[in-house]
């Protein structure tokens, strides 16, 4: 029942930060690396609708952020190009209905708090030209539009800056992404805000008090705009013992997020960085970020796992046509009406 059901779904991973590796081979490598690496973990795990965050790393920033933005995004299309028999880079609905329809893996291009374009928001609808079509504007620190959720104690909401962001994103039509936004910057994005907005890796604070997470609050606030919050899987933010989270933490949140903001409203965003971080980090270097970024839910270290979850959740006695709409279906109904 669980394989028919997962195979039936269309299955959606609103972050999978796998361009990071793709994009740190030589160029000519790039379709082939993912299709030799990351492709059969998305076919094995059912993916069908995948959004591909550009993120980028520390080294890049500030003087090459725009660069690698750039190369990043079009390391995306290089991808879609070289592998067009098994994906397709969708930016509105009706390609991402084509590309599910053909059999085919739809991948939707995200920026991770901006870097590069900061200030000169008017770069954004640059990025929409190529593609992206969801977006976020901040990380953990303090950017030129807004404060991430590891500033929290300043209490600020976006800068004159990102509130503009927030209304040039609105007038393209590319979904805002309140993940990694401080407290204060949800908060204001709420008030603010004319179109739903989405949360593409966020988990329940009330379950892992974490300033990575939304509080009750926020996620019917989220919810409130008509948007959709992704339950992040990894591990330190599902529980304070990271090295014994198990499939229990992470199906916890989702049926708390369920419960809080609605069962229209449940999405799942994993942040399968393990591999990516085991890859593409020096071994001198370790992400700091307060919690083990390697420690992971057994079996759901990467995106081949995703039928546990669905098997998880049926066994918690989850209606079919609810555990459908959270591993996939309402990310699928939240683009096709956002994108168009």
């Amino acid at each position: 029942m669980t394989s028919s059901l997962h195979e039936r779904a269309v299955v959606a991973d609103t972050h999978n930060d796998l361009l990071m590796a793709v994009a740190a081979r030589p160029p000519h490598r790039w379709a082939a690396f993912f299709r030799e690496r990351w492709l059969p973990q998305l076919q094995e795990g059912g993916v069908r609708l995948q959004v591909l965050p550009v993120f980028i790393d520390d080294p890049y920033r500030p003087e090459g952020a725009l660069r690698q933005t750039l190369r990043m995004i079009e390391c995306a299309h290089v991808i879609a190009e070289g592998n067009a028999d098994r994906v397709r880079l969708c930016t509105d609905a009706a390609e991402i209905d084509a590309a599910l329809d053909e059999g085919l893996i739809a991948l939707v291009l995200a920026l991770e708090s901006m870097p590069g374009l900061d200030a000169s928001v008017e770069l954004i609808s640059t990025v929409y030209r190529l593609g992206v079509r969801i977006a976020s504007i901040a990380h953990w620190g303090r950017t030129p539009l807004a404060d991430g959720s590891g500033e929290d104690a300043t209490g600020s909401g976006l800068t004159s800056h990102g509130v503009a962001a927030l209304r040039e994103m609105e007038r393209l039509g590319m979904v805002f992404d309140v993940s990694h936004l401080g407290a204060s910057g949800v908060a204001h994005v709420l008030e603010l805000a004319t179109r739903p907005v989405m949360a593409t890796h966020s988990s329940a604070r009330a379950l892992r008090d974490h300033h990575r997470n939304l509080t009750d609050e926020q996620l019917r606030g989220v919810a409130a705009t008509g948007g959709v919050i992704c339950v992040n899987f990894f591990a330190g933010f599902l529980t304070e013992r990271e090295h014994e989270a198990t499939l229990d933490h992470l199906l916890d949140h989702i049926e708390h997020v369920a419960r809080v903001a609605g069962i229209d409203h449940v999405g799942l965003g994993p942040d399968f960085v393990r591999e990516v971080f085991a890859d593409v980090t020096p071994p001198c270097e370790e992400p700091d970020y307060g919690v083990d970024v390697m420690a992971a839910i057994p079996g759901l270290e990467g995106p081949s796992g995703l039928p546990l979850v669905t098997e998880g959740l049926l066994g918690r006695g989850l209606p079919e046509k609810d555990v459908q709409k959270i591993i996939g279906g309402n990310v699928h109904r939240f683009l096709a009406e956002q994108l168009g």
